[in-house]
């Protein structure tokens, strides 16, 4: 049988298990090398391996109802006199279950396929597109190689297509068409998709960012019109024996499989309005035939042309080639900036574009890991990085600890982070060149011999550092302060002006924008030892800060403040030296300079105060002692004018000092009577209720 639906039923198979191949391939290469046009491709081809697989099953079940009609034929003739075959009508449809299956397939099966492959094509689609605006974490350089993958897949694709829709000519093989259309539509994307990353490799990525966003619309597209496909196909009225075209039967996608059907049925529309035969004209026999080059120079010629567009994002600045010369006439090189420009197509203008507002970092002593997201602390003793570089570093050594035969060179980790930008593109990109490496990634020639001068100005300043413990005179000028400790803010300025003059000498084109000296330690073996030191400078110093406070308490205590202290303390100093050179000139206007500071009512502290209480007390002692000889002179003269009064007077002021507190008692009797008096001086107790009582009722009888 020619038109057998096993023939269909086999390219229908061989197809999905092609679909379902290219979309793995595509899947896992467009994730691998982080091309999200390949990746969304992908989903697309599976989109037709869904059609495929529902076609399978479609032309699988027409086999078997073949099959069936014909076995049930060939046993019908064999025994036309059986009485279960003469009645042919009812009972022939009681065995036709194949028959029955393909007909419930067709009816309620593939409309119910459909809706889910609309679902799918919609959601995958809106996925795609959210997904789209989030940028690539890397893009692998092999864009050659996945652009000869793309051209496979689309060559072959391309060709099982076109198979399928020749097949789709014959009536019972139509349905082939809705595959072969989706499968074409994959191969014109795989093939667009292939020149896009061909022109990636020279820096031209339009067509690959088109592509990026096309997908993902063109999913959403497909879905909303099967899914408008299935409500139509529910009104649409049914004719026996004509072709009812599944609703995943694209009509847009067959477009691009038969362009010559679009110019079939506007030239049937012309043929009944105008009444004429359109198609036997040589205009449309020649526009028949040259459909497809026309459709093709209409896309490819704007594609070519848009490589002369150049979109420079606002961090970025772009150098244009003319003919491989980045220079023009006037011998400046051609740079431009963020916006819209344009140049000469590909290949007589190349672009080549670069960020230069990014921050890039290049690691200086260490080789860092691969999670650069390690959050953890820096310890000296332990290991920081993937591998870590030593220094060699001078050292103070003294004749009591330094061992005979000892170099006085130490050795020191230092890991120092440079982050700089790129200020001049040209002396950066073409100065020193540029190569490219095994794993496709590309090694800039100035960053080699930025990476060389900031290991040169390291060592170099290292070898004149110092690295022992800070002791004492931080901060004083001329002290130089440790690499370890307290000198690294210094370090880091000299060094980030030594790296930047080195680069602008050597015309490198880049900016230093930070310099990290954090990671500057001994190395982890020595760590404990070298904190064991670092903790007994910290217990000396604080020795010396707490006498240093002690000092300026006791000061501040005796003269009011240190300052007052200093000052009373030197000119002692200078009176003492006076004193000793026999300058008595000069002794005494210090003396007079220390009387004034002592007698200064506004100072505090306690010398002052001892001696403003010296010289109270001598004014108490002068006075008194004066006061005493003018007393006794008086009592002299008075004791000289009348003997037996003055002695009189001294006694009386006696007895009036010494009993002046006490109560006294006068008795006027005859000095012949002798009479005793007794006084009673104890004290009288309170007679308590109970005695009271008694008292009151001895008064009552």
């Amino acid at each position: 049988m020619a038109t057998s639906s096993k023939r269909a039923e086999h390219i229908a198979l061989t197809s999905l298990i092609i679909s379902v191949i290219f979309s793995g391939v595509a899947f896992f290469v467009g994730r691998a090398t982080g091309f999200f046009a390949v990746y969304a491709l992908s989903w697309l081809i599976l989109a037709a391996a869904l059609v495929w697989f529902v076609l399978f099953i479609q032309f699988h079940q027409r086999s078997l109802a073949e099959q069936e009609k014909l076995d049930m034929s060939q046993l019908a003739a064999g025994k036309d006199e059986a009485a279960i075959f003469q009645a042919k009508g009812e009972q022939a449809a009681l065995f036709a279950v194949a028959q029955r299956r393909l007909d419930l397939l067709e009816k309620w099966i593939i409309p119910i396929f459909s809706v889910l492959i609309a679902l799918y094509k919609m959601s995958i689609g809106l996925y795609l597109l959210n997904a789209a605006s989030i940028p690539p974490d890397f893009i692998s350089e092999r864009k050659l190689h996945v652009a000869i993958g793309m051209t496979a897949i689309a060559f072959v694709s391309f060709l099982v297509s076109r198979y399928a829709t020749g097949m789709s000519a014959e009536a019972k093989w139509k349905p082939l068409r809705s595959g072969g259309s989706y499968l074409l539509g994959a191969a014109v994307l795989s093939f667009i998709l292939a020149l896009g990353l061909a022109l990636f490799q020279f820096e031209i990525s339009i067509v690959v960012d088109i592509i990026h966003w096309v997908v993902p619309v063109l999913l959403i597209i497909l879905g909303v019109e099967t899914a408008a496909n299935v409500v139509m196909d529910i009104y649409r009225p049914r004719l026996k024996g004509q072709y009812s075209r599944a609703a995943f039967d694209s009509r847009l996608l067959g477009i691009i499989n038969e362009p010559g059907g679009i110019l079939k049925s506007a030239a049937d529309a012309i043929d009944y309005q105008f009444g004429f035969q359109v198609s036997q004209t040589w205009f449309y026999q020649l526009l028949v035939k040259a459909i497809a080059p026309l459709i093709l120079f209409f896309v490819l010629a704007p594609l070519y042309l848009l490589s002369s567009i150049v979109v420079v994002a606002p961090n970025e600045q772009v150098i244009i080639e003319h003919f491989g010369n980045p220079l023009n006439d006037s011998g400046d090189a051609r740079v431009i900036g963020p916006g819209i420009h344009t140049k000469w197509p590909w290949p007589i203008g190349k672009a080549y574009r670069y960020p230069t507002k990014r921050i890039s970092e290049i690691s200086i002593g260490f080789i860092p890991k691969s999670d650069h997201l390690n959050t953890n602390p820096l310890l000296w003793g332990q290991k920081h990085y993937e591998e870590e570089y030593s220094l060699l570093v001078a050292s103070e050594q003294t004749s009591v600890t330094s061992a005979e035969g000892a170099v006085p060179v130490s050795l020191l980790n230092a890991a120092v982070p440079v982050q700089y930008r790129i200020k001049d593109l040209y002396s950066f990109l073409y100065k020193y060149g540029q190569r490219k490496e095994r794993d496709g990634t590309i090694v800039y020639g100035a960053e080699e011999v930025l990476e060389s001068i900031c290991y040169r100005e390291l060592t170099k300043f290292a070898a004149s550092a110092k690295i022992e413990v800070d002791d004492e005179g931080q901060g004083r000028p001329g002290v130089r302060e440790s690499l370890l400790g307290a000198g690294r803010a210094g370090a880091k300025r000299i060094l980030t002006h030594r790296i930047q003059q080195a680069a602008d000498n050597a015309e490198l084109g880049v900016e230093i924008i930070f310099l990290g000296l954090q990671g500057i330690h001994p190395p982890p073996k020595v760590a404990s030892a070298y904190q064991q030191v670092v903790g007994a400078v910290q217990k000396k110093q604080a020795l010396i800060l707490s006498a240093q406070a002690q000092r300026n308490t006791t000061l501040s205590t005796l003269a009011g403040s240190v300052e007052d202290a200093n000052n009373l303390y030197t000119l002692a100093l200078k009176y003492q030296k006076a004193k000793r050179m026999n300058q008595t000139d000069e002794a005494n206007i210090i003396a007079a300079e220390l009387d004034k500071e002592f007698s200064d009512p506004n100072v505090s502290g306690e010398i002052y105060k001892t001696i403003k209480d010296a010289n109270s007390h001598a004014f108490e002692v002068a006075t008194l002692a004066k006061a005493t000889g003018l007393r006794f002179d008086s009592q002299l003269k008075a004791y000289r004018a009348s003997e037996e009064i003055y002695k009189h007077q001294l006694k009386l002021a006696v007895l009036q000092e010494t009993l002046g507190d006490i109560k006294k008692y006068l008795v006027i009797a005859d000095q012949n009577d002798t009479q005793i008096i007794m006084v009673d001086v104890t004290e009288k107790r309170i007679p308590s209720l109970t005695e009271l009582v008694g008292i009151e009722g001895t008064g009552r009888k």
